[in-house]
């Protein structure tokens, strides 16, 4: 097998890594902002809340970085065409993110109550709309977006804002996003903090465990009823990356089954999912939110795998011209940029959860109300 081809190959792997350190450790951040107004009933109990999160949620922001870069460099085809197409989307999120650090230095500033619980809603919006908008994403690409190349590369975008982004099915995969991110936000406030936090976060987090498990069969049962795409023709794995002379891709209801078909042992994928998410709920009902976090972010990756696994080797298929559909092997960069992040993200993955590891272990311990009452610590907390 070509070096370019395993090359390819690698990078949509560690797309989906990077795609799974966004839901797993953002996620838990937007969860507690999400949550914020529920389990803190007053002042103190939010100003608890926020501390648990504020000395990482900062950190963990690089795995957006990370992201949005592997995909400009590893994919740029893919984030030309995505960025562009999902515009009004990238607006909305960044909209968001950008309250998102408005609030955290912001909130503590003046004490009156109206100024402090307008940033409260603040941190709900821009914790629950940023993951509302992640699933929702996935759900639209999974359903085909509708644009096609011309003659010069320049796409063309034949669907309007209201439909790549408002339909049922990317609604459903917008609030499962929103769920899990619930219950890692709970998971990590149980860990930080005591009651009467720590029992409001169970409550919700086991909640929002038992929600995601039932709108992921639900999904999984839609998928095989939507369109989904498959490709026909012969493929050139390791020719030069262009979507414009592609395979023959034909669309067919329950296509995104056909790679469980082919290698059945794939189920374990969605399978391990659903009992993830019903067992982090479990653990967080049964006292136990540590190890509820860990199945919960299993359950994250066990999400976006499935996703993976069911479009492999589309990125982002056309409904308009299924033949110029996005592919691991037409979207891909040249095999020396590959090559060289390849190099690159050996050390700076493995660097960045060693510090990020180290940060969290530094920085651990419980957060309480009482923390607050030291007027000279207060000034140094959020």
């Amino acid at each position: 097998m070509e070096i370019y081809i395993i090359l390819k190959l690698i990078w949509f792997v560690l797309l989906g890594v990077l795609l799974m350190g966004i839901a797993v450790m953002v996620g838990m951040d937007m969860g507690v902002g999400a949550l914020l107004r529920f389990v803190g009933r007053n002042d103190k109990e939010r100003r608890v809340a926020l501390n648990i999160i504020g000395p990482h949620w900062d950190g963990n922001q690089v795995w957006f970085i990370l992201g949005g870069g592997a995909i400009f460099a590893a994919f740029p085809t893919l984030y030309a065409t995505s960025f562009s197409t999902f515009y009004v989307v990238m607006i909305l999120l960044l909209f968001s993110m950008i309250l998102r650090p408005v609030a955290f230095e912001y909130r503590s500033k003046l004490e009156g109550s109206k100024w402090r619980e307008t940033w409260d809603w603040m941190f709900l919006i821009s914790g629950a709309l940023p993951m509302i908008i992640y699933g929702a994403a996935m759900g639209n690409v999974m359903q085909g977006v509708a644009y096609h190349f011309e003659w010069n590369g320049q796409y063309v975008l034949e669907q309007s804002f209201i439909w790549y982004l408002l339909n049922p099915f990317a609604i459903l995969a917008g609030v499962l996003s929103l769920c899990l991110a619930l219950q890692q936000g709970a998971a990590m406030l149980m860990i930080r903090s005591e009651d009467p936090i720590y029992g409001r976060a169970k409550r919700y987090g086991s909640i929002a465990g038992m929600i995601a498990a039932v709108l992921f069969v639900i999904g999984g049962v839609w998928v095989s009823f939507i369109q989904g795409f498959t490709i026909t023709g012969l493929v050139d794995a390791g020719a030069p990356a262009t979507p414009l002379h592609g395979p023959a891709v034909a669309m067919q209801a329950g296509a995104w089954l056909d790679n469980y078909a082919a290698v059945p042992l794939l189920w374990a994928v969605p399978a391990i999912g659903v009992i993830a998410m019903l067992a982090a709920a479990f653990l967080l009902r049964s006292d136990r939110p540590i190890l509820g976090w860990w199945v919960n972010a299993l359950a994250w990756v066990c999400t976006i795998g499935t996703v993976g696994v069911s479009m492999f080797p589309f990125l982002m298929p056309s409904t308009s011209n299924p033949a110029q559909s996005l592919t691991v092997w037409n979207a891909s960069g040249s095999a020396m940029s590959l090559g060289w992040m390849l190099a690159m993200a050996l050390i700076f993955v493995p660097a960045i959860i060693a510090y990020t590891s180290w940060i969290y272990a530094l920085m651990g311990g419980k957060r309480r109300v009482t923390d607050f009452d030291d007027t000279s610590e207060e000034d140094e907390a959020y």
